[in-house]
């Protein structure tokens, strides 16, 4: 398997915290050079480790954004 890299180019928030310190969280990240898109996973607290996510362009965390807001729960 290919190393993977990435540059974290703006943390967007914190979802949530396990008790050992790994977090959920919202960033725009470039993936290996490429134009950067919002992605939503668990990172340990150094940011060394990840886990599985979701990537997503802008177009789609708008249209995620707008979902959300009609959610009537």
């Amino acid at each position: 398997m290919a190393d993977i890299k990435y540059e974290i180019i703006e943390n967007i928030g914190v979802i949530s915290e396990s008790p050992k310190g790994w977090k959920k969280e919202l960033n725009l990240i470039s993936w290996n050079g490429r134009e950067p898109k919002y992605d939503l996973r668990d990172w340990s607290p150094e940011h060394e480790k990840m886990g599985k996510g979701i990537t997503l362009t802008e177009e789609e965390i708008i249209q995620l954004k707008q979902v959300l807001r009609d959610f009537d729960k």
